[in-house]
């Protein structure tokens, strides 16, 4: 069976929103997370498409729809990076901007150890209707797994 990756998720907010916090996202996401925003003509509107890396093809498009996306629980999508001083670095990093924009939500999380791995992460929302969960993912000595994603 051919393996799985992740391409890209589309979130929706209500009409009219998107107009209204295209440069905040734009400018949030991509400061924090490294985020290319593009304006991109879709469904008669123009979405904006935020890109992890133009090389992989890994992307959030935001569009507005009637039905939109309402998300009040902890619903997120994970976002793997590769130490736990990244992981703290940018909470701290986001800490900042929550001091300057009460919009930032974050949500800390004491180390999740289960065995032999220990998942240091926390949440963050902002402006968009879901949480995401930034995480490092560390293995005791020799319990690694064989297979893993790896950035060349």
């Amino acid at each position: 069976m051919p393996k799985l990756r992740f391409n890209h998720m589309e979130l929706t907010v209500p009409i009219g929103e998107l107009d209204k916090l295209r440069e905040p996202i734009r400018t949030f996401y991509g400061d924090v997370f490294d985020m290319e925003a593009i304006d991109v003509p879709i469904l008669g509107q123009t979405g904006l498409l935020l890109r992890s890396d133009p090389e992989t093809s890994q992307f959030i498009l935001i569009t507005e729809q009637k039905k939109h996306l309402q998300s009040p629980g902890f619903d997120h999508l994970g976002f793997l990076l590769e130490s736990r001083e990244d992981v703290d670095g940018l909470r701290e990093k986001i800490g900042k901007w929550q001091e300057q924009d009460s919009r930032v939500e974050i949500k800390d999380y004491e180390d999740l150890v289960i065995q032999n791995v220990t998942t240091r992460a926390f949440y963050v929302k902002y402006l968009l209707p879901i949480w995401f969960d930034v995480q490092v993912i560390e293995y005791a000595e020799g319990t690694a797994p064989e297979r893993a994603w790896h950035f060349q």
